[in-house]
């Protein structure tokens, strides 16, 4: 029984300190409920302020973002109309090109007959005459006593022969040959149309005897010709034109001696105008003198004229003088009186 009462007092116990531990279990429990409550509103609140501030950073860059990427889109767009403006031009300026070489290609195709190529390098040495030299500096199509006839003459203190020549067509073959053996064939044949011409020029043109210079110029249109001739494979012809007094010139080439030429023409013309205005000084000076002469001749005639005047003058005061004495005297009634006039008055 003993037992059974301490098991029912310890089972008593028991109860009560679970009770009492389930209590304070509760209370722990409201109480942690309470302060978790609390920290998880502060939390919140905290959490909705960073929120609300990360929000607003976020709509501001949005709206700087937005900002920017709409200024980059104008200037996308301002760009992409001007490639588009530029790529017209662009198309317009490829136009013209294919035009042009459609006109090369027509120009190259009516320029294959060499008498066409002869008339069309007469053209643009004409052209380049015309271009830098006066007009009475240059002569076209200038014909010498035997008959033959020059494509133009430039005038200096004697004649230099300028003839246009257009060996295209073994150059073109020679540029565009596929062997070896076809470009030294080419080379060849190309190599005897220049030695051709330079003799034709030099035979034809150089003549002191009818007032040109001892040397002629070979007048090639194209660089690429006049290139080949001095520092391709055929330079050899170089020297021989020399030895013949013929000078090959490109357009480039005979623009800069041209140059020259003017400008030695203009010293010819300054010295020319020296001359005139040192003979001009010279006639003055004559003038000059004739006129010094008459001016002393004068100054000398007015000078004897002043002396005679004092002369004349002083007669006349004597006269004068005469007279008054003469009115004033009591011996002059009803005599007559005879009066020495002066020679001057006597002389008029």
């Amino acid at each position: 029984m003993a037992l059974v009462v301490a098991t029912v007092i310890a089972a008593g116990l028991l109860g009560g300190l679970l009770v009492l531990a389930a209590r304070l279990v509760r209370a722990e429990l409201a109480r942690l409920r309470s302060d978790s409550g609390n920290q998880l509103s502060e939390r919140n609140a905290d959490v909705d302020r960073r929120l609300h501030a990360i929000v607003e950073t976020m709509d501001r860059r949005l709206g700087e973002l937005d900002t920017k990427v709409d200024r980059r889109l104008e200037n996308a767009s301002r760009t992409t109309t001007q490639i588009h403006e530029r790529l017209g031009k662009v198309d317009e300026a490829t136009a013209q090109m294919l035009e042009r070489a459609k006109d090369l290609a027509r120009l190259e195709q009516a320029l294959r007959p060499p008498k066409a190529r002869g008339g069309f390098g007469e053209l643009l040495l004409g052209n380049l005459l015309r271009d830098r030299l006066p007009a009475d500096a240059y002569e076209l199509q200038h014909t010498f006593d035997g008959g033959e006839r020059v494509d133009a003459v430039i005038k200096v203190e004697r004649l230099i022969p300028v003839d246009a020549k257009f060996p295209l067509d073994n150059f073109h073959r020679f540029a565009e040959a596929d062997s070896d053996e076809e470009r030294t064939l080419f080379e060849k044949a190309f190599a005897r149309d220049l030695k051709g011409h330079v003799d034709a020029i030099a035979q034809k043109y150089i003549r002191p005897a009818e007032g040109t210079y001892d040397f002629a110029l070979m007048y090639l249109p194209a660089e690429s010709v006049y290139y080949e001739l001095v520092c391709g494979r055929t330079g050899s012809m170089l020297g021989y034109a020399h030895d013949k007094r013929v000078f090959p010139v490109s357009p480039t080439t005979l623009t800069a001696q041209l140059q020259v030429i003017a400008l030695g023409l203009k010293g010819l013309q300054i010295e020319q105008h020296a001359h005139e205005v040192m003979a001009y000084c010279a006639a003055l000076q004559k003038d000059f003198t004739r006129f010094k002469e008459d001016f002393d001749l004068v100054g000398t005639h007015l000078g004897r004229a002043q002396s005679k005047y004092a002369e004349a003058d002083k007669r006349l005061d004597r006269f004068e003088g005469k007279l008054e004495r003469a009115a004033d005297s009591d011996e002059l009634e009803g005599e007559p009186v005879a009066l020495e006039l002066p020679r001057a008055l006597d002389a008029a």
